[in-house]
């Protein structure tokens, strides 16, 4: 690339022949749709800590929250595979204002358990309105002392005729405090993973109640505590078979993890062309800081990474796309992927300095949300040791 080329997010991603012309036509539109409906509002709805309910709406007609969903239930995947998925991994994450996304497409995490083992009475009755935009669904496993350890969550519920009894409580909810169904990880049985049970929770029923919790980073979700007292749920609310809840949930991790992956190396590319743009334009000591040899390793180098782990998901979302479940590659991915994240954001910030610092820019923004993308879905640390198991250690 000639010197003074501008740098964007589609000069720096290497061809791959994994897209073709969908793939492309997807991207030009997703990028006009974001640019209009979301990107000049970004700032105000990090301010507010929430993004306008019609959203939810404006999402589903232009068919966002469909994507990849069956369409008999109104979702939308006829033509459409993984790699559109990445595809709007990245287009969201050039945004760069993880929140936002965060909390529009939480039904991601939320509604695939039902739809997996759920029984297609609660397939009808629930999906077509969330998909629709009209209702909203979180998941609810991680408790104020069990996160990635899902097999010690102690949030129980108790058979008492055609109901259940639910006494507990659920942590950093994410739309927690705008659900009106909870996919919720219970005890039923006893200890270990052989007891859980997976529960849908409507939110309006007697004994839910709900605190907004402040955080560091992704300000336009509302993120939430939920608290469980005493809420009677019918029996046909379970989801799959009682004490059978474990694989559900792990089912939702591998397709939770390649979706981070995904938008994390989407925010660090993100903060390499931020980067990259500043250092053109910024002059330093008589010439641009992008002269500077140690500037330009930097920005190289983080290249490097951004590609390296392109590669590698690519490679995972291929194998997913055969029919395969590479749990160890899943997991080791979402590690490479969120650690990468983690480097450009502090390179990138290295950077632009000052102005990185200063709220209101992208860099600003993913720096502060680098933590919630190497936590959520599993912690670097738990995902090698699962790695390390898969592989037979």
């Amino acid at each position: 690339m000639p010197k003074n080329t501008p740098i964007d997010f589609d000069s720096t991603k290497p061809s791959s022949p994994f897209y073709n012309d969908s793939h492309r036509e997807w991207r030009d539109t997703l990028r006009r749709w974001l640019n209009k409906e979301i990107a000049p509002y970004v700032e105000e709805w990090e301010e507010a800590g929430e993004i306008p309910l019609e959203l939810y709406k404006k999402a589903s007609d232009f068919g966002l929250s469909r994507l990849n969903y069956p369409e008999e239930y109104g979702g939308l995947n006829a033509g459409f595979d993984r790699f559109h998925g990445i595809v709007t991994s990245e287009e969201t994450a050039q945004i760069g204002a993880g929140g936002i996304f965060a909390s529009l497409m939480v039904h991601g995490i939320g509604l695939p358990p039902i739809l997996a083992i759920g029984s297609e009475e609660m397939k009808q009755r629930i999906a077509p309105a969330v998909l629709a935009g009209d209702k909203r669904i979180s998941l609810g496993i991680t408790e104020p002392n069990a996160g990635s350890d899902v097999a010690s969550i102690t949030t129980r519920a108790t058979r008492e005729g055609d109901e259940y009894v639910v006494r507990g409580s659920k942590m950093f909810i994410t739309g927690g405090m705008r659900a009106d169904y909870l996919t919720c990880a219970v005890r039923t049985g006893g200890p270990g993973m052989g007891g859980i049970s997976l529960l849908l929770i409507e939110m309006d029923r007697p004994g839910v109640s709900r605190t907004k919790l402040k955080k560091m980073g992704w300000w336009a979700s509302d993120t939430a505590a939920i608290y469980l007292d005493e809420v009677r749920v019918p029996v046909e609310n379970l989801i799959g078979g009682e004490n059978q809840g474990f694989i559900g949930i792990m089912l939702n991790f591998n397709g939770e993890r390649l979706g981070m992956a995904s938008g994390a190396n989407a925010y660090a590319r993100t903060c390499l062309v931020e980067a990259a743009k500043y250092a053109q334009e910024r002059q330093t000591f008589g010439k641009r800081l992008a002269d500077h040899q140690v500037i330009r390793h930097k920005i190289s180098d983080m290249l490097r990474q951004v590609n390296a782990t392109q590669a590698y998901l690519e490679n995972c979302a291929w194998r997913v796309q055969q029919g395969e479940t590479p749990a160890a590659d899943l997991a080791l991915l979402k590690v490479q992927a969120t650690l990468t994240m983690e480097s450009c954001a502090r390179e990138a910030m290295q950077i632009l300095g000052g102005a990185g610092y200063m709220r209101g820019n992208k860099v600003e923004r993913i720096y502060r949300e680098v933590r919630v993308n190497a936590i959520g879905g599993g912690s670097e640390e738990i995902m090698r040791d699962l790695a390390a198991r898969q592989i037979g250690l």
